[in-house]
């Protein structure tokens, strides 16, 4: 690629698509990455840590880090394509420009269907959620409370929803402190009887094998979805070409870290048990919470956990089929 052609302006460089610019230009780079941030809810392993515990016969930091490597290649090539195609359309542009538009018909409808349940799904899992903390209640009253709050956010505008996203990021990062705090406290205090820190919660060679890793990975892997909802807002992008991708890599970097900290310092909480039952499964995060601090502690991961899919991942994914279909 020439020099000069790297040096286009962002509307030269649709132009050379045949597009005009029509989409504000108000998201920078680190709103992207912010984006990319709460879309994979840093928080995600919460709510499946117990049957990815179980999957993986307790070594659930080993599942992530393979998850990482695996998810990796797929970001370094969304990052490419957002480079050298940035158009909002996302897959969509891709496979239409770089194989054929009746393809990329079909991959940008497959993507947008995704972009529509992915919703769906979490406003389902946030009222289900909500019945336990107040039972009785209609589950769908807290789906449809949901949407509301959601559409009246994304309806005000990119840059409201540039604010909540920062909003719910922070609170999320804030109770990941909170939880390292209450995991060392009670590691080093004794507080849970026979919970130590090792590296045995990353690797045992007596237990790994290659269909264990496998089998828990294929559930670890959905906390990584949402980091190419980055690429459906790269024309709205008003940093240099290639800060979608870049947010993109960062995003996914960042939150394997996290959830490697946090599933770490849990798999130490969990106190050499073999696995969780069925019933304890769905809640182990928090039982382990509880264990570590107190019920009110519980709780409050509790709620966080709730809004944090109810509200800040459901938006980020309703506002991804927005984009995508702006193309």
């Amino acid at each position: 690629m020439s020099q000069q052609h790297r040096e286009l302006s962002a509307q030269q460089q649709l132009e050379a698509y045949g597009y005009k610019q029509e989409l504000k230009r108000s998201v920078s780079t680190t709103d992207l990455l912010v984006y990319g941030l709460v879309f994979m809810v840093p928080i995600a392993p919460w709510a499946i840590f117990g049957t990815v515990y179980n999957a993986s016969s307790g070594m659930v930091p080993l599942v992530y880090l393979v998850g990482l490597v695996a998810m990796i290649f797929t970001a370094l090539a969304y990052a490419q394509m957002a480079k050298s195609i940035p158009l909002a359309g996302s897959v969509f542009s891709y496979v239409g420009r770089g194989i054929h538009p009746t393809a990329g018909f079909f991959a940008g409808w497959a993507i947008l269907l995704d972009y529509l349940l992915v919703p769906t799904l979490l406003y389902v899992f946030a009222a289900e959620s909500m019945v336990g903390i107040f039972p009785g209640t209609p589950r769908w009253m807290w789906a449809l409370v949901f949407v509301a709050i959601n559409t009246v956010i994304n309806l005000a505008g990119v840059s409201s929803l540039k604010l909540a996203n920062r909003i719910f990021l922070l609170i999320e990062l804030v109770f990941v402190v909170i939880f390292v705090v209450i995991a060392i406290v009670a590691l080093t205090g004794g507080t849970v009887p026979g919970a130590s820190f090792s590296t045995d919660q990353v690797f045992d060679p007596a237990k790994v094998s290659a269909p264990l890793i496998a089998s828990a990975l294929s559930i670890a892997v959905l906390s990584f979805l949402g980091f190419d909802g980055i690429s459906t807002l790269s024309e709205e992008s008003t940093g240099r070409r290639g800060g979608a991708g870049l947010a993109m890599v960062l995003a996914l970097v960042i939150v394997a870290f996290l959830f490697v900290v946090q599933t770490w310092l849990a798999s130490a909480l969990a106190a050499g048990r073999d696995s969780f039952s069925d019933s304890e499964a769905g809640n182990a995060f928090f039982t382990i919470v509880e264990q570590a601090s107190s019920s009110g502690w519980a709780t409050a991961f509790f709620a966080v956990n709730v809004l944090a899919v109810g509200i800040a991942n459901a938006m980020a994914a309703q506002a991804a089929p927005a984009a995508c279909s702006s193309r």
